[in-house]
């Protein structure tokens, strides 16, 4: 319990860190980009003091080199002069804009909300107004933030993909470990009951009882061999999907309740599909006790097996409660369940026999609240 809390105080900790200095890193870009953005008014105002001495100074005096040179060694600040409303001068614009009126004057108004004009006196009571924008150092200082928290984000995602996946790895481990042990435990048990079994047979037990016991005792093994295969890859093998699909059925038929109405419905010819046969049954039995669980053990249940030049689909229906839309992916999750026991492992676990061990697909077809459910899952034909 103290490693835990102590765990969870160093995140929140490094948590909180990484904010404090994603922060201090943005608020340092601000404050650069503000200063760069004062010196190049600055500039700019020095720039337009040059302009209006040399439009009221002597041509031939040498006073004016000085401002000359202040003018030409501007070659980053784009510049746009405005007299009476006209455009009378441009400086560092790219050829595409100065040569299209249009996009001149579009530029012109980009620059209006860029920054404040400066005000040249050419003349008494004569003024040009001068519209400057953003260098291309300042407009990339000003996207360095949106760059740097996108940096940020993709590193906190490749972490968290990181950190998720080696938390499943060992999650998948334990599971494993535990479904092996689990058939080991079940296997010394088992052997004793097929041993008292064959006693049963030589003491001419009734064959009824006899045949019925074999049945969940072969059951047992079925299941201990499910629980063998979790975490290693499964054989598969060429089967009829329709005479696997329908032992499983029946037998599950044969121990619920007469109050559920079963029904199955399939092509009369074989179907052959690439399965593992202990893990199809494993699915059919857990899609299976879902409807009958989401039915509340009362209600009809059908499964029905179509097919298509390509694929045979298996399809599970009730008459239960329903799902709602937005809960359709999520009921594959681990972990997610709706009653109030269980560890809501059995649709997911499906899903992995399904989409991992047998490439095929599954997912809810239909539901309707207060009506049932539709189940499907798809193989691609052998």
């Amino acid at each position: 319990m103290q490693f835990s809390e102590r765990r969870n105080s160093t995140r929140w900790i490094i948590i909180i860190t990484s904010f404090v200095i994603v922060v201090l890193i943005l608020w340092n870009t601000y404050s650069f980009f503000q200063i760069f953005k004062n010196e190049e008014r600055i500039k700019m105002e020095l720039w337009g003091e040059s302009m209006k001495t040399l439009l009221n100074a002597d041509p031939e005096s040498t006073e004016i080199e000085l401002p000359r040179q202040i003018i030409s060694n501007n070659t980053t600040i784009p510049i746009i002069l405005v007299e009476n409303g006209k455009i009378i001068n441009h400086v560092n614009l790219e050829d595409e804009i100065t040569t299209d009126k249009g996009k001149l004057n579009r530029y012109l108004e980009k620059l209006k909300k860029e920054n404040e004009p400066i005000k040249i006196e050419r003349d008494k009571d004569k003024f040009q107004y001068l519209y400057y924008g953003n260098s291309s150092l300042l407009n990339k200082l000003k996207y360095y933030p949106i760059a740097l928290l996108l940096i940020i984000f993709l590193f906190g995602a490749v972490v968290y993909n990181f950190y998720r996946s080696t938390k499943m790895g060992t999650q998948n481990k334990l599971w494993a470990g535990m479904a092996k042990e689990t058939a080991h435990q079940i296997g010394t048990p088992l052997s004793s009951l097929i041993g008292w079994l064959e006693i049963m047979k030589a003491d001419n037990v009734d064959e009824t009882i006899v045949v019925e016991i074999e049945k969940d005792i072969n059951r047992l093994q079925t299941i201990t061999d499910r629980f063998s295969k979790i975490g290693s890859e499964p054989v598969l093998e060429t089967k009829d999907i329709i005479a696997e699909t329908k032992d499983s059925f029946e037998y599950l038929q044969s121990r619920f309740s007469k109050q559920i109405e079963f029904s199955f419905k399939a092509p009369s010819h074989a179907v052959l599909v690439s399965i593992n046969p202990a893990l199809h049954s494993w699915t059919v039995e857990n899609l299976v006790k879902n409807a009958i669980d989401a039915m509340k053990g009362r209600g009809k249940l059908a499964l029905t097996i179509n097919e298509d030049d390509n694929f045979v689909r298996i399809k599970v229906s009730d008459s239960g409660k329903g799902i709602p839309k937005k809960q359709f992916r999520k009921v594959f999750e681990p972990g997610f369940t709706t009653k109030k026991r269980g560890w809501g492992l059995g649709l997911s676990l499906t899903k992995r026999i399904v989409e991992d061990y047998h490439k095929g697909k599954i997912k809810v077809a239909e539901s309707e609240i207060g009506k049932g459910t539709t189940m499907e899952i798809s193989f691609r034909k052998a």
